[in-house]
């Protein structure tokens, strides 16, 4: 394990089971809402995979361990990738909380040994998706915005839903048009993001 995640598992008795081992992960570092959304997020993996004939255990496992970097708070996540020799964009390192997506595939694969190259992109581009996505990238893309983890209903849900009517790439394009439209609410908007609107765009139109 590397050196910066192993003072965060001191103590911590891991189980056969990743499930229960995600969810005591997050609960030790207080992080309750995340692990409810987690849940929530692995499940809707599994619901879309199938619809959409994507594998639905790999589904699983990237939505379990999607945002398992939450136990590092924003102000920390920027070394955090430094020490890991992450490449950090200038969006990111305006809004580190970005990070996440990429300390999490890091953390998938060092502390859950998880090598499926696949699962490692989905967790790793789960908030801006990016470029040449694979499907996998999308089903995770889609849950996690499906069942986000803020109060409330989302504001693009019926066009994230109308979209999965139809394909895997109008639901991810339905929510980052929504995202384009709306622009002016966000901190920063990720190349990765603009590089994936452009991809669906073209798909699509």
């Amino acid at each position: 394990m590397k050196d910066v995640f192993s003072p965060l598992f001191i103590g911590f008795k891991f189980t056969n089971y990743i499930n229960d081992d995600v969810d005591n992960f997050l609960k030790l570092y207080n992080r309750k809402i995340v692990a409810e959304h987690t849940k929530a997020v692995a499940n809707e993996c599994k619901i879309i995979a199938e619809k959409f004939g994507v594998d639905v255990q790999k589904a699983e496992l990237a939505g379990l361990l999607h945002d398992i970097s939450a136990v590092f708070s924003f102000d920390e996540r920027l070394n955090i990738s430094n020490n890991l020799g992450l490449e950090v964009l200038n969006e990111e390192k305006e809004f580190p909380l970005i990070l996440h997506q990429k300390i999490s595939a890091v953390m998938a694969q060092d502390i859950w040994n998880i090598n499926d190259e696949h699962v490692l992109s989905a967790i790793g581009c789960h908030t801006t998706l990016q470029r040449n996505y694979s499907e996998l990238d999308l089903v995770l893309f889609i849950a996690d915005k499906i069942k986000w983890d803020q109060k409330g209903i989302p504001p693009y849900i019926e066009q994230v839903e109308e979209g999965l009517k139809i394909s895997l790439e109008h639901a991810a394009y339905a929510y980052i048009k929504y995202i384009m439209e709306n622009k002016e609410n966000l901190k920063v908007i990720h190349p990765w993001l603009t590089e994936a609107y452009e991809d669906l765009n073209f798909k699509i139109n």
